[in-house]
């Protein structure tokens, strides 16, 4: 009999999975995409100043990010599994009593958190007036991010993934029509002060905010009526007082700002120590170490944020999953799901970032121009890449089975292994030293992570592990033919070129996915990972 229940129950939660996934996944790309795509014209219009804006703008959010995350505490992360937790049992008045007066607690968190970062900026920019302006502009956006991320939560607490991937997409469609259109107005129709362009390139965030957040509410009272009947047909054996509820968001939320403000942590370790430690060891210049700054922790991180937002969208979708298979103590349902994840993550996250390697140079030189350190960090940063997805998704795995104090142990130990190493990294391997002290410190919390799921919950860790090895063969095999692709075409064009670069990623990228999609259509390894679905298109295709 629990068997018979079982299967339909793991299937349904799979099939939540991936169109939960491909809802997010959508929208994360796309956002991160015209995160990227900005940088072609803000380069342009910023001309020689270029460098050392990005420097400005990466700074500045990167302590924005930090403030971000204080200011939602974890809000959507806690309320999701919160909402899926109580949902589970039938309680769906109590899950909108939690998204009602976590939605008041946070709008006073959001007013707190611009007051402080305002009143803070001055000093957490070690009195630069130029950066001093930038986090000020940062401020205005934490008063509408609380409500924004709450609604988001309570969304996904559903298993409702449109309403946040379409809001993050307008979202962010606002924040870059803004600042390019202000970036264009005050670099070629105005003063051309480059502080000006990146103090409201930055103030942008308050705009995306703004219709972000018009999108949910739109979303929020068009479905009303679902809402209504839900609640009318709730439970309704807890009586949760209102103490009880705020209490347990912010028990929720405490370990989901610690986790999802970890890889800023890293970001921020890196800000402050890296031109420290390199005038320690090297001789060279404040400037000339903030414009090698911004390639590593500006251009090779926005770009390899592009595909970590493959795995952090994975994530947002798996956590109601599993607190609510948890919460029904289905175990086999949670060791099911938790190799589901992990091997979703790698048949998606392992190519992304191959791909990402082999094609860095024409990459890097439409978005940024010809940089060959500038390349170099990339290609580095993109095996990075996958840990830092791996890391995201560990992560919430653990929070949504409710073991926070362990995931924000192995956490720590991960970042303390980034600052014993980031000075002899940075001594040994120069500008290389940060991401590579990064890559270990994540690797150990990856490491670590994996080994406590395994001896919890007995997912398929050797069926994971084969899978995975054929994913990274076949993710190989494709790396070598997109490189030498890119080879041949630098030999043929010119490499330093935009035009060439664009071309030669649309003839290379699209060999590359060929390659891989048959290899993974042709042995079945899509089928075994994403389900039998994937069957259709190898038959469309013709595919034996």
């Amino acid at each position: 009999m629990d068997k018979q229940q079982a299967e339909p129950q793991q299937t349904s939660d799979h099939d939540k999975m991936l169109r939960g996934s491909a809802w997010m996944t959508a929208g994360s790309i796309f956002s991160r995409i015209l995160g990227a795509i900005y940088v072609v014209p803000w380069r342009i219009w910023l001309g020689a100043a270029f460098l050392t804006a990005n420097a400005l703008f990466t700074k500045g959010y990167q302590i924005y990010s930090v403030f971000l995350l204080i200011s939602t505490a974890g809000v959507p992360g806690a309320i999701s599994k919160q909402v899926s937790h109580y949902n589970a049992m039938g309680e769906y008045r109590t899950g909108l009593r939690i998204f009602k007066y976590g939605a008041i607690a946070m709008t006073g968190m959001g007013v707190v958190s611009c007051a402080l970062m305002w009143l803070l900026a001055p000093v957490l920019a070690l009195h630069d007036p130029a950066l001093t302006a930038v986090f000020r502009s940062l401020a205005w956006p934490l008063l509408l991010i609380p409500p924004l991320s709450i609604m988001r939560g309570f969304f996904q607490g559903y298993n409702e993934m449109a309403p946040s991937a379409i809001s993050q997409f307008i979202e962010q469609l606002a924040r870059v029509a803004y600042m390019l259109l202000m970036t264009f107005s005050i670099m070629r129709l105005g003063s051309g002060d480059y502080v000006a362009a990146v103090t409201q390139s930055t103030f942008a965030a308050f705009i995306g905010a703004l219709f972000g957040l018009a999108i949910l509410v739109i979303y929020f009272f068009g479905q009303r009526h679902k809402f209504t009947e839900l609640i009318d047909n709730s439970v309704d054996s807890l009586n949760v007082p209102i103490k009880r509820i705020l209490l347990d968001i912010v028990h929720q939320a405490i370990p989901f700002i610690i986790m999802d403000s970890a890889i800023n942590i890293y970001y921020i370790i890196d800000q402050y120590t890296f031109n420290p430690m390199m005038m320690r060891f090297y001789q060279t210049t404040t400037h000339q170490l903030d414009e090698i700054y911004a390639l590593f922790a500006g251009n090779a991180n926005k770009l390899i944020m592009i595909i970590v937002s493959l795995a952090v969208a994975m994530a947002v979708t798996a956590l109601p999953l599993l607190s609510a298979a948890k919460t029904r103590g289905e175990m086999k349902n949670v060791s099911d799901q938790i190799t589901n994840i992990l091997q979703l993550f790698f048949i998606v996250m392992i190519p992304a970032a191959m791909g990402m390697i082999a094609i860095a140079q024409p990459l890097y030189v439409v978005f940024y121009g010809y940089d060959s350190l500038g390349i170099k960090m990339l290609a580095i940063a993109s095996v990075l890449a996958v840990l830092l997805g791996l890391f995201s998704i560990l992560a919430t795995i653990l929070q949504g089975l409710f073991h926070n104090k362990l995931a924000i142990l192995e956490m720590l130990i991960g970042m303390g292994v980034k600052l014993l190493t980031q000075m002899p990294f940075i001594y040994w391997f120069s500008v290389y030293g940060p991401t590579l002290a990064s890559m270990a410190g994540m690797l150990v919390s990856c490491v670590l992570m994996l080994h406590s799921l395994r001896g919890r919950y007995h997912y398929r860790f050797h069926q994971t592990l084969r899978r995975t090895a054929g994913i990274f063969l076949f993710s190989a095999v494709m790396a070598v033919v997109v490189g030498l692709i890119v080879f041949g075409m630098s030999h043929l064009l010119n490499p330093a070129s935009a035009v060439a670069s664009m071309i030669t990623i649309l003839i290379a990228l699209p060999v590359g996915v060929a390659i891989y999609g048959y290899a993974v259509l042709k042995t079945r390894l899509a089928d075994l990972v994403i389900g039998e679905r994937v069957g259709g298109l190898r038959r469309r295709l013709h595919i034996s």
